[in-house]
């Protein structure tokens, strides 16, 4: 009975096979989004402000970074929680695919929404003078926050691997 249970306990790691694949299609979204924006922009070139430009080039990097965080958990987690991504051999490998465990994964997501928060954060202050005081405040709290439990999490993990 006893092996049953690990047996079964064990294929369900493959329920999160279907919720990767959906990032997958969360990223393909997220393209084109992005592209939506570009075209957006794209004839408004020559008649728009240089800090509207700035806005919405910081929020095209948003995106990419987005979508970086989402191929980073889309593809650790599923080697990490699922099983190994088999690469056929002189096939372009990603250098971290198969190195980044719970720990390093987290922190690199932390990392992640530290860096998006801090151009969210950036766009805000571009429109400082749009955006109430108490408003402007709560958004640094918030990315505060964000950093402080980023280098909480690493002073955790440095604290575990010690």
């Amino acid at each position: 009975m006893e092996a049953v249970v690990e047996r079964v306990l064990y294929a369900s790691r493959w329920v999160l096979a279907p919720i990767y694949l959906g990032l997958s299609l969360a990223l393909v979204l997220l393209g084109i989004k992005f592209f939506q924006e570009v075209l957006h922009i794209f004839p408004l070139i020559l008649s728009t402000s240089e800090a509207n430009m700035v806005l919405v080039i910081l929020s095209l990097v948003d995106m990419a970074l987005v979508g970086g965080l989402i191929i980073m958990v889309m593809l650790s987690g599923y080697e990490n929680f699922v099983s190994t991504i088999d690469i056929d051999e002189g096939t372009e490998k990603l250098d971290w695919l198969g190195k980044l465990d719970a720990g390093s994964l987290k922190q690199k997501v932390a990392a992640s929404i530290v860096a998006i928060s801090s151009i969210h954060l950036l766009q805000k202050f571009m429109n400082a003078t749009q955006i109430e005081n108490d408003k402007l405040m709560w958004y640094v709290i918030i990315h505060m926050t964000f950093v402080l439990s980023a280098l909480g999490m690493a002073w955790v993990d440095k604290f575990n691997k010690h």
